[in-house]
């Protein structure tokens, strides 16, 4: 089945919404940062990219139903008493976001309607059905930093997942892993990755002023020469058991967001680990949309066992321990060293 329409809609989704965060990222004070009840921060730019991913896919594919499975579900706190500043604040990017496009020049947006569009995220997904996956603003932390993050978005249908685009607004376009220190690259940089089952994936400029390039993973077996990356928090002492067991030399590289697997997926890094805290089971909006993109791209997404990542059960990859993305061919090699590293500290799938 062919999804062309679906992947335009989401394009023009995630592109107008990485519009708004790039704004929003350039002029953000710390008093801006909000605390949401899981301690997390979040930013007029998380609401605000929810809600015109939410109104964008409603008008240009117009479905009975938007179901949308998406980080910044509720609007409670928007909706208190204390917060109408902020809440204009948002409805004023979103409405500025869309008028910068000449197909929605001209549209009425009120702050209900941005409300109602920032719930349209509550679906709980599943097997059955179609339901587009969104992370707003992945890697807040980064954001707030001046640093990487990415707008996800992906359609699942059956519990499989189809199409995924992903905006990375601080990616260089050349070479994807770079130092928090590297500002030579920065005039050159905003990425558009996209992807649809059994299509490819494909990378452009944000700004969409060159044609799209296919893209694919590196074909380096060389560990010794062979980049990883991980999340821009502690270090994790599995990883670097694991990387010491690969023979792998350097030092790991730390980016937020689904911007790992962009790099993967275009050859700049041989592979991303993600091991958590046991027992903590990931929320599929932090990788529905690089997942397709990276194994589109002749990469593997998988878990500690070698076993795909599961979208189908809801919320959370409740069916998955871990995280691995690499090639195929490394793919063996990487799961002998997991497996023997999990042995050696004594840790449970």
């Amino acid at each position: 089945m062919s999804y062309e329409k679906e992947l335009g809609a989401a394009k023009k989704a995630v592109s107008l919404a990485a519009r708004l965060s790039q704004g929003v990222q350039k002029t953000l004070l710390q008093s801006e940062v909000w605390t949401k009840s899981d301690k997390t921060p979040v930013t007029a730019a998380d609401y605000g990219s929810q809600a015109v991913v939410s109104l964008v896919l409603e008008r240009e594919l117009k479905p009975a139903t938007l179901s949308l499975v998406a980080e910044e579900v509720d609007t409670r706190d928007l909706r208190k008493k204390g917060s109408e500043e902020f809440l204009e604040d948002i409805t004023k990017l979103v409405r500025d976001t869309l008028a910068s496009d000449e197909s929605y020049a001209g549209s009425s947006i009120t702050t209900e309607d941005v409300l109602n569009a920032i719930d349209c995220g509550k679906s709980q997904g599943g097997s059955s059905g179609c339901h587009w996956v969104l992370d707003p603003i992945d890697g807040t932390r980064g954001f707030v930093r001046g640093e990487q993050y990415a707008v996800g978005l992906a359609l699942l249908v059956e519990g499989k997942v189809v199409v995924g685009v992903m905006a990375c607004p601080n990616l260089p376009l050349s070479s994807a892993v770079v130092e928090k220190d590297d500002k030579s690259c920065q005039d050159n940089v905003g990425c558009l990755f996209f992807a649809a089952t059994g299509s490819g994936a494909y990378v452009q400029p944000l700004n969409g002023n060159s044609p799209p390039q296919e893209v694919r993973v590196s074909s380096n077996e060389n560990l010794e020469e062979a980049k990883f990356l991980e999340s821009y928090h502690m270090p994790i002492p599995l990883h670097s058991s694991i990387a010491k067991k690969l023979g792998i030399t350097a030092l790991p590289v730390r980016i937020d967001s689904q911007a790992k697997y962009a790099a993967v997926s275009r050859g700049d890094a041989e592979m991303y680990l993600r091991f958590t805290l046991v027992g903590y089971r990931e929320w599929i909006w932090d990788h529905a949309a690089g997942s397709i993109i990276t194994t589109e791209a002749g990469g593997v997404v998988c878990d500690a066992e070698g076993i795909p990542l599961d979208f189908s059960k809801g919320k959370r990859l409740d069916h998955n321990r871990g995280i691995i993305v690499t090639t195929k061919k490394l793919k063996p090699l990487i799961l002998k060293a997991v497996r023997e590293s999990m042995e050696e500290e004594n840790l449970r799938v």
